[in-house]
């Protein structure tokens, strides 16, 4: 059998069973053992446990479940609901202060916690009712949270660049830097529209209104005297504190990722228990539990997907894959949109996680051998797939937003996330063209490569 026979018998058996239904990581490894026993020496089969623990045997793996403790300490406690009410009380008085809020809150939130869901959910659950308390439209209220939320995978500690780093064999250390500029971008872009929107709809509200209509809560004025705002800054100091002082570790070379990791989840544990009084078993317990699951869920996915590309690498599905991309000569930039297409699609059926692993061994190398910096591209694959989390028909944020606001239509809260689609879409386009966004803070903290 031709090694494109099997290669299209591979893609092909894949979405067959991705399409019943079967858990992705399960979906993965049957795959790949059904390969190997087809296709691969009968002595292959002895060695899935070994094969899948020497993929995983990696230091900066370590540092997954660390990091998910960490994000569980801080969302299961009221951090996330203290952090957007004391940005919404500073910043009450600026026009579009209160998506603008959302937007900074989730920016922090991912930040601590690297998760999108947790982030949707955390601020979500306080900003939606507060903006359409004020007056704010369904789709925007859910638009903007779920658009926030995906700032969880861009801005550092993020679980999906600590596997591209891997897949990619590039430093955890740059990759997390090179977020930081595109993160603040989106967030610049985000606030900026949030502002524009509101003026919208509080024009329109104003308009009804002076016609006789109802008054809007969006004309409604509120105020926070400053003894209330400075009232609300005790509980949140200590968490954004210990987001510098992580960075500081990881980026001062004080500690490894996995060590920071590691310093991250006590840190955040003594925090919810001294600012929050959560450190009862009983409290301790709904953290604990959710990091071991997902813990569990993600490491499963990896050690199937890690399974999947071996077995790739070993029948040359994927050495042929890219030599066949090099082989078209296209140029580097329709190079650089055909491989995004592809992950665009992807993201339709499949999480970042699975998508990274299973594509880097294909389009890596011909991007490399185009010139490009991976650790750039590594970026530019993120915001990519941070679309795929607000985007039909799978969305995973759509519906994390549908679970804490479940009395907006799904219509709502899909064409509110459109109009974010195409901010990712603009800020992908500036990275292109201003490669530095990304790679200035990098070369700047760790030297030029």
């Amino acid at each position: 059998m031709s090694e494109l026979a099997i290669g299209l018998s591979y893609a092909g058996a894949t979405l067959i069973v991705m399409f019943t239904g079967m858990p992705i990581a399960m979906a993965l490894g049957s795959v790949a053992v059904g390969f190997m026993y087809f296709f691969m020496p009968a002595s292959s089969l002895d060695t899935v446990a070994q094969n899948v623990y020497e993929e995983m045997a990696s230091i900066t793996l370590l540092s997954i479940p660390l990091f998910i403790m960490k994000g569980a300490a801080i969302g299961k406690s009221r951090a996330g609901q203290d952090l957007y009410s004391a940005i919404h009380a500073w910043l009450h008085k600026v026009p579009g202060g209160l998506g603008i809020a959302n937007v900074v809150a989730c920016a922090l939130f991912a930040a601590m916690a690297g998760s999108s869901p947790a982030t949707c959910s955390a601020i979500g659950s306080a900003g939606i009712p507060e903006m359409r308390k004020r007056g704010y439209s369904n789709g925007f209220a859910a638009g903007i949270i779920a658009a926030g939320g995906t700032l969880g995978i861009l801005l550092p500690p993020s679980i999906v660049m600590i596997l591209y780093a891997v897949a990619a064999e590039q430093s955890l250390g740059r990759l997390f830097l090179a977020g930081i500029g595109p993160g603040l971008l989106l967030v610049g872009l985000f606030a900026a529209y949030a502002v524009l929107r509101a003026r919208s709809e509080y024009k329109q509200a104003l308009a009804i209104y002076e016609a006789g209509g109802a008054k809007s809560a969006y004309l409604e004025k509120n105020h926070f005297t400053l003894a209330q705002k400075l009232e609300m800054l005790p509980r949140v100091l200590p968490f954004v504190i210990l987001l510098i002082g992580v960075m500081i570790a990881l980026y001062g070379g004080f500690a490894t990722p996995s060590e920071t990791a590691g310093l991250g989840g006590l840190l955040a544990l003594g925090l919810v228990a001294l600012v929050y009084g959560l450190w009862r078993p009983s409290d301790l317990t709904p953290i604990l539990t959710s990091t071991l699951k997902e813990s569990t869920m993600l490491m499963l996915i990896i050690g199937m997907s890690l399974l999947y590309s071996y077995v790739m690498s070993h029948l040359h599905i994927s050495q042929g894959a890219a030599q066949w991309i090099v082989g078209m000569q296209l140029s580097r930039w329709v190079l650089l949109a055909v491989i995004l297409l592809m992950v665009i699609v992807l993201g339709f059926f499949l999480p970042p996680v699975s998508i990274i692993l299973m594509t880097a061994p294909i389009i890596l190398p011909p991007l490399k051998a185009a010139g490009f910096d991976l650790i750039w591209f590594g970026v530019v694959m993120t915001v990519v797939m941070e679309m795929g989390l607000i985007h039909p028909p799978v969305g995973l944020n759509i519906f994390v937003i549908k679970n804490v606001a479940p009395d907006i239509p799904l219509k709502d809260v899909i064409w509110g996330v459109m109009p974010f689609v195409g901010l990712m879409f603009g800020a992908v386009l500036l990275l292109a063209v201003f490669p530095g966004i990304a790679t200035a803070l990098p070369d700047l903290v760790m030297g030029s490569k």
